[in-house]
């Protein structure tokens, strides 16, 4: 996912006419595919030997994470750990809870602000240990979410001590995702400030603000 097609990453084949359904690149209605999909991205998993169907593929923008979102969705980045992010066996399209651990007072509370939303990306780089052996860790997980979604990871990564990713089965891939924490939100769609102070919403203004002439 989000790779581009080279040369060398497709090819023409035979295939039963009777096993062509929509959506499947035939020569017949694109003879010049091979050329035309070199620089395409890659936008759902594509597995060696598979036709490959239009929906998997998006055009050849250098945009290429704005191609990988679904319209109505944003990406939003978050800073991740081994320790927070599920060991480093998160992975793109995997899905995940998002969790908050924030002190009140004397205490720590944990809590999920958003369930089942999708990785879109995980930003990876190698680290050496001091054995001299090197593994891979990720530090930075992009997260596909809805714009009230968007708002209420910016609230938590303000207010959180720290959010880990919590890794959920495949099965769940089929569930909706939903907002746990909704109370992030103020609630009327309206441009609003919100004011947080050690780890807790101390203000929540609707007012908007602007920078007036003189």
């Amino acid at each position: 996912m989000g790779s581009r097609i080279d040369p060398d990453a497709i090819h023409w084949i035979s295939w039963p006419k009777d096993g062509v359904v929509e959506g499947l690149i035939t020569e017949e209605l694109r003879p010049n595919a091979v050329t035309d999909l070199q620089g395409v991205v890659v936008r759902l998993p594509i597995f060696n030997g598979e036709p490959v169907r239009q929906e998997k593929i998006v055009d050849s923008s250098s945009r290429i994470m704005s191609s990988l979102l679904p319209a109505g969705k944003r990406a939003v980045a978050t800073e991740i750990t081994v320790a927070t992010g599920a060991g480093g066996f998160i992975l793109p399209n995997d899905r995940v809870d998002v969790i908050m651990v924030r002190k009140n007072e004397d205490n720590f509370l944990t809590e999920t602000v958003l369930s089942n939303v999708r990785v879109l990306a995980i930003d990876q780089q190698v680290e050496e240990k001091d054995d001299g052996s090197r593994s891979v860790v990720g530090t930075t997980a992009t997260l596909e979410l809805t714009p009230d979604q968007s708002k209420v990871m910016t609230v938590a990564q303000q207010m959180a001590e720290r959010l880990s990713l919590v890794l959920r089965s495949v099965a769940d891939a089929q569930e909706p995702d939903t907002i746990g924490a909704d109370y992030l939100l103020s609630g009327d769609g309206r441009p609003s400030i919100q004011v947080i102070k050690s780890g807790s919403i101390v203000k929540s203004d609707d007012s908007s603000s602007m920078v007036q002439a003189k």
